[in-house]
C-alpha cells in the first residue's frame, strides 16, 4: 500500500492505491470532523491511528457547501431530536473556539405571533437540555428587548423574542482549515483532485473498494459526505430514487403509502451589504448576536410591495465576508433532482445564484429591522454569492449506514453548523451505536417516524 500525506492547505500527492481501512469521501465540514474524531478513537482504544484513514475530495477543502456557508450556528429547531444533536455539535464548536474560529455571540430568533407557540416550545425544551436561552413574549415586551439591544430596532408584527445565549457564527474556511490541522495531527491522509466514480462489491453488497479515476482504493469502511453532491453516491449503489413514507400518526396519505423523490434541491440565497462590519453593534458597542427575524408583515421599500409574507431573513457583522452578511428564504429548484446540475457549484454556476430579487428583499428587510439600514440597498456586494442543498424527503438529515459498511452523512443543508455529527458517526465505525443518530436513520420514512413541522418560512426549521 502507498501512503501519502497532505500538508497543512490540504494537498497531498496522489496515488492509484492509497488503501485504506476507512475511506471518507468529501473534504468539508462532516469530513473532515469524521477523519479528526475516529482518528482520536482509534488511537486511544490501541486500534490505530490516523493512517488507517483517507480522505477523497475531487478539488479540495471547503470546495462544496461548506466552503460557502453563512457559519451560523444555533438550536432553534422544533424538533427534538435536531435540538439535542445541535446542542452536542455546539459543545463540539466550543471546545476551541479558536481553532475553529468560531464567535459565540448566541442568536437571536425573532417571530410572528404564528410561530410563538412553536417558539415557547423549543425554549421550554432548551432548558429541558440545559441550553442557556431567555424567551420574551408579547408585542411590546419583544420590542422592548430588541431596543435593549439595539437602539434603532424598528421591526413590526412581531411578538417573540427566543435569546440563545451560546451559538454564534463561525468563518467558514477558517474553521475547515482547523478541523484539517487536528485530523492531519493524528496522521490522516486527505488526497485531493480525486474524482469518485463508483464502488467494488463482494458477493453479500458490502463495498470493498471506492473506485477513482486514479484507481481503485481497497477499504474496510466507507463514509460518505459529499453534501450537494450525495445523490451520486446514492445512485451508485442503488439505493431508492423515490421514498416510501407513512403517516406519523400510522394513517395513510391520501388512503395509500405516499411516494416521493429521495432527493430534491434548493437554491440558497445568501449575500453581504458592503459596510464596515462595526456597523453593525449593539448598545454597547460589541458584536450583537446573529439576528433571524420570521415575520408575516407586508414588506415594501421605495419602489412598492417586495412580499406580502411570510418572510424571513438573517444576518450578522461579519469581517471574513467584509461586510453584514446574511440570506433568506430558499427556493426550490422545480426539476427533478437527477436533472439538476450541481456542478459548477456556488459562485461559479451559471444557474444558482443570486439576483436582484434577493438583493431588493435582503435590503429592505434590513431597513424594516433596523434604521441604520434604511436608504443603503445600493451598497449591496453583486458579486456571485449562493449555492444549492439537497434535501431529503422530510428536510431533515439522513445519517445511516447502507451496503453493510457505506456511512452516508446526508446532512440536508444542515451540514456545517452540525460538527459534532463527525464524532457520532466516529464512535459507531467504533461499533458504539450512538442515540443521537436514532432519529435519523433512513427507516424513518417507511414507518412514520417523522420529525414534527413548524410554522417557519424555512425548509430546516
Amino acid at each position: 500500500m502507498t501512503r501519502s500525506s497532505g500538508n497543512a492547505d490540504g494537498n497531498a500527492r496522489r496515488h492509484a492505491n492509497d488503501d485504506a481501512e476507512y475511506v471518507i469521501i468529501g473534504a468539508g465540514i462532516h469530513g473532515l470532523s469524521t477523519a479528526w474524531h475516529l482518528a482520536s478513537e482509534l488511537r486511544a482504544a490501541g486500534r490505530g491511528d490516523g493512517r488507517d484513514i483517507l480522505i477523497i475530495d475531487k478539488t479540495g477543502i471547503g470546495a462544496g457547501a461548506s466552503g460557502i456557508a453563512c457559519g451560523v450556528i444555533r438550536n432553534n429547531y422544533f424538533q427534538p431530536a435536531m435540538r439535542e444533536l445541535m446542542a452536542h455539535s455546539v459543545d463540539v464548536w466550543e471546545s476551541d473556539p479558536e481553532g475553529f474560529s468560531y464567535h459565540p455571540v448566541g442568536y437571536l430568533q425573532i417571530s410572528h405571533e404564528a410561530m410563538r407557540e412553536d417558539v415557547a416550545s423549543i425554549h421550554e425544551q432548551q432548558r429541558a437540555i440545559g441550553y442557556d436561552s431567555t424567551f420574551i413574549e408579547g408585542a411590546r415586551a419583544s420590542h422592548a428587548y430588541m431596543r435593549g439591544i439595539f437602539d434603532d430596532w424598528q421591526a413590526r408584527g412581531i411578538t417573540s423574542v427566543l435569546h440563545e445565549h451560546r451559538g454564534g457564527y463561525a468563518n467558514n474556511m477558517a474553521s475547515l482549515r482547523g478541523l484539517w490541522a487536528k485530523a492531519a495531527a493524528e496522521g490522516v491522509r486527505l488526497l485531493t483532485g480525486v474524482v469518485h466514480e463508483g464502488f467494488e462489491r463482494d458477493a453479500s453488497g458490502a463495498v470493498t473498494a471506492v473506485v477513482t479515476d486514479q484507481g481503485s482504493v481497497a477499504c474496510g469502511q466507507v463514509v460518505v459526505a459529499t453534501g450537494p453532491w450525495v445523490q451520486r453516491q446514492w445512485a451508485l449503489l442503488d439505493l431508492p430514487a423515490v421514498t416510501r413514507i407513512k403517516a406519523p400518526d400510522g394513517a395513510l396519505h391520501d388512503g395509500a403509502l405516499h411516494d416521493v423523490p429521495t432527493w430534491s434541491y434548493w437554491a440558497l440565497q445568501e449575500g453581504t451589504l458592503d459596510v464596515d462590519p462595526g456597523t453593525l453593534t449593539d448598545n454597547g458597542g460589541r458584536l450583537p448576536p446573529v439576528v433571524h427575524v420570521d415575520t408575516d408583515e407586508p414588506l415594501h421599500d421605495g419602489r412598492g410591495l417586495v412580499s406580502e409574507g411570510p418572510w424571513g431573513i438573517y444576518y450578522k457583522p461579519d469581517f471574513s465576508f467584509g461586510g453584514v452578511q446574511g440570506g433568506a428564504m430558499p427556493y426550490e429548484i422545480d426539476k427533478p433532482g437527477a436533472e439538476v446540475a450541481v456542478d459548477p457549484y456556488g459562485p461559479l454556476s451559471p444557474d444558482f445564484v443570486v439576483g436582484e430579487d434577493f438583493y431588493r428583499l435582503w435590503t429592505a428587510a434590513l431597513a424594516f429591522c433596523q434604521k441604520r439600514f434604511e436608504g443603503r440597498n445600493h451598497l449591496m456586494k453583486r458579486e456571485p454569492s449562493g449555492g444549492i442543498g439537497s434535501f431529503t424527503p422530510d428536510s431533515f438529515p439522513v445519517f445511516d449506514t447502507f451496503a453493510d459498511n457505506v456511512h452516508f452523512i446526508a446532512d440536508s443543508n444542515h451540514g456545517y453548523k452540525m460538527i459534532g455529527v463527525g464524532a457520532l458517526v466516529a464512535k459507531e465505525l467504533m461499533g458504539q451505536p450512538q442515540a443521537l443518530r436514532e432519529p435519523f436513520r433512513y427507516a424513518r420514512f417507511a414507518e412514520g417516524r417523522l420529525h414534527p413541522t413548524s410554522h417557519s418560512p424555512f425548509p430546516w426549521s
